[in-house]
């Protein structure tokens, strides 16, 4: 399954900083990153269950904001990108 990951985490504090670190870190161990705060995750459902959680873990719910948006293979197949920084096809292997 495709999610959109999109959060928003309070730094006006120093441990807002260390959650967004670890927000952003747990989001790149699953997907792309599309936009400063916007992840792409191509998921199985075992993945999604542990990123959620540890999503949820992570926040502060009284001062961050955390969404998901989950996209059917038809919205999937639309999206349309402008700019710099072209996106990758989630589906091809990555190769490092």
């Amino acid at each position: 399954m495709l999610i959109l990951v999109a959060y928003d985490v309070s730094t006006v504090e120093k441990p807002g900083r260390r959650r967004l670190r670890r927000v952003a870190q747990a989001c790149e161990d699953y997907g792309t990153r599309v936009q400063k705060s916007l992840f792409e995750c191509q998921v199985g459902q075992q993945e999604w269950v542990r990123l959620r959680a540890r999503l949820l873990e992570e926040m502060k719910a009284d001062q961050d904001s955390l969404r998901f948006y989950f996209l059917d293979e038809r919205a999937a197949q639309r999206i349309e990108h402008h700019g710099v920084a072209e996106p990758r096809d989630l589906t091809e292997p990555l190769i490092l």
